[in-house]
């Protein structure tokens, strides 16, 4: 159980032979959710009636578990006005009302937002935010306001917290790449109408990238296949490969609408967070041990992400140390961290190991402060 919910990852060394599982396991249920990767399969399920029937494809296909890299990221608000709160990132998100009272991702794909009461006054500037991007007629629609910032897209809400909604664009004028959008993320959004049809395009798409070397996303979703680059893997310097991205979206594409699949051009949504600091190598260092995160590749880019890609990336920038009262005030938001609860202690010495400091602890919940005081909280179990 990882963040309540019964979860399993299943390595698989590429993307065809993870979508041969995937295949199988929606052929079970519409609503379980799963996301392909060129290392594996994650699956998420709807109930625990069919762990048995995943876990046997698996072993049929010769895919073994690996529960060691589970975990799954949220975002937590407190707030004196949790109503309101929820209320301005409703539609900036296009988030649903979530069953523990905060806010979810209904494609359940991007991180879920909890919001919890606090009366604890902290009227400066967060040095944590976050960054929406979605379509440019979405992010017309949602804007609650007008913008302000240095890029014209900074947004507030009652208590102080800040996003920066970007609208996206299309990922290209050439033909035949319609169906694409430049989200941070090259995206695009697939309805499909039976199981068969999002088995056989999730078949495609893997196909097509690994034939390229791409490590194309892929999640399916009740009624959906959504086809994703990952954060800025549409340019050249950042995949590194003999690869033009618009050639492999081009053919993405004609093989999504040969299987009768309908773009949404609406849902695309990528969100990250962004985290300001004074000692920005420290405090980036503690949360690529903690999260056992990967560092961009790219020369004088601060972005670390989740190896699989299933958790949001983190991005970091300088904070005037001179800011001693900014830098001293509790943070509002706060990284919530769900992992199974055998592995709960391992990752708190990991991250202590890396500069952290406990600041308290319960048997399925540890508080840990990065460097500079940025709050991680390690939930275990259910």
């Amino acid at each position: 159980m990882v963040d309540g919910v019964a979860t399993a990852w299943f390595d698989a060394p590429s993307l065809i032979e993870g979508a041969a599982l995937a295949g199988r396991v929606v052929e079970l249920s519409a609503e379980i959710v799963v996301d392909l990767r060129a290392t594996g399969v994650r699956v998420r399920l709807d109930s625990d009636e069919h762990a048995e029937a995943v876990s046997a494809a698996a072993r049929e296909l010769g895919l073994a578990a690996n529960p060691a890299v589970l975990q799954h990221l949220s975002v937590v608000f407190e707030s004196a006005n949790p109503s309101a709160v929820m209320g301005f990132w409703r539609p900036v998100l296009d988030y649903a009302p979530g069953e523990d009272g905060g806010l979810a991702d209904p494609l359940r794909r991007d991180p879920a937002i909890r919001i919890q009461q606090s009366t604890e006054p902290r009227p400066l500037r967060n040095r944590i935010h976050l960054d929406v991007v979605r379509p440019a007629a979405a992010v017309e629609q949602a804007r609650p306001g007008e913008p302000s910032g240095p890029y014209g897209a900074c947004h507030t809400d009652p208590d102080g917290n800040e996003v920066d909604l970007v609208p996206g664009d299309a990922l290209t004028e050439r033909v035949g790449t319609a169906d694409w959008q430049a989200v941070f993320s090259a995206m695009a959004c697939y309805r499909v109408t039976s199981p068969a049809q999002q088995r056989d395009l999730a078949a495609a798409a893997a196909t097509l990238a690994d034939d390229t070397r791409f490590p194309l996303l892929v999640d399916l979703r009740p009624g959906l296949v959504i086809i994703d680059s990952g954060k800025d893997q549409a340019e050249d310097d950042a995949h590194g490969l003999d690869l033009d991205f618009t050639d492999l979206a081009a053919n993405l594409q004609r093989a999504a609408r040969a299987l009768g699949a309908t773009a949404d051009p609406g849902l695309p949504r990528f969100v990250q967070l962004f985290l300001d600091a004074a000692d920005v190598a420290a405090v980036r260092a503690f949360w690529v041990a903690a999260l056992g995160y990967t560092p961009d590749r790219r020369a004088g880019v601060t972005d670390i992400h989740d190896p699989r890609r299933l958790n949001p990336v983190l991005v970091f920038q300088e904070l005037d140390a001179s800011d001693t009262d900014r830098r001293r005030q509790r943070n509002r938001i706060h990284v919530e961290l769900a992992v199974p609860s055998d592995l709960a202690r391992a990752r708190l010495a990991t991250a202590l190991a890396a500069g952290g400091r406990l600041l308290d602890e319960s048997e399925d919940r540890r508080r840990i402060a990065d460097p500079e005081g940025n709050e991680l909280v390690i939930v275990s179990g259910a």
